[in-house]
């Protein structure tokens, strides 16, 4: 509990807050390599997801790719790139890492997100008349649009945790605080780090999820039905006897 306190304490001491690593520069580095990286690699895989969902064609291909992709370590591809690319390439080198590790989720989300839409649908938007691109812009965009977003949202987590390496080439961010207290064990500097890093992918995280609800379209939202009232039953009336 103590390490917890002193963690506090240090994000909040008045050191952190200026000079060339305070903290909201670290922020600010952090997020710029985030949102270059998510937009780079979604002007990637959006295009190639939305093709093959959209022609139901080379799916296993980019399921291939996306499962390589996941499987490359972060740290050491990022390492051999700066080795081929030289120290003067170091922000490039960074990127490429991101980039490459963003791709995967982005491609899925965008390729599920048309595929998962009924044929049915597709055919009556065809039966209209729509010509393919209005299907694709006009149906399949808007009806996928959840699954895409949330393909950004797991890209946008995956790269905020991991842009946390890119203070071991000194490109800053915010785990510059992590990898400067390790080796001079100052641990409440470390977990503060990490906590910094925690809170903002949880506030990400809440965002997108947010703004995953609202692109579901309003006809296909799931919700309580609403309760009728119903008046009592009365009893109906006794037929009159019959008289003789």
């Amino acid at each position: 509990m103590n390490l917890f306190a002193d963690a506090i304490a240090w994000m909040l001491s008045p050191e952190q807050w200026t000079g060339n690593y305070a903290l909201p520069k670290l922020l600010a580095e952090h997020l710029t390599l985030t949102a270059i990286s998510v937009l780079i690699a979604a002007a990637i895989a959006l295009p190639l997801g939305w093709l093959i969902g959209h022609t139901g064609r080379g799916r296993e291909i980019a399921v291939a790719i996306s499962g390589a992709a996941r499987a490359i370590p972060a740290f050491g591809l990022m390492v051999l790139l700066v080795l081929v690319l030289g120290v003067l390439r170091v922000p490039e080198a960074a990127i490429t890492t991101f980039v490459l590790l963003a791709i995967p989720s982005l491609l899925a989300g965008a390729y599920t997100g048309l595929e998962a839409i009924d044929r049915r649908v597709i055919d009556a938007a065809r039966a209209m008349g729509m010509t393919e691109w209005q299907l694709f812009w006009k149906v399949e965009v808007r009806l996928g649009l959840p699954l895409l977003v949330g393909g950004i949202r797991s890209a946008l987590l995956q790269v905020i945790a991991t842009v946390t390496i890119a203070a071991y080439v000194n490109l800053g961010g915010l785990g510059w605080p992590i990898i400067q207290g390790i080796p001079l064990r100052r641990f409440d500097q470390v977990l503060g780090g990490a906590l910094i890093v925690a809170v903002l992918a949880l506030l990400v995280d809440l965002l997108l999820a947010a703004a995953q609800h609202a692109a579901v379209p309003r006809g296909l939202r799931t919700g309580r039905p609403a309760r009728r009232r119903t008046r009592p039953l009365t009893p109906a009336p006794a037929p009159a006897a019959a008289t003789a």
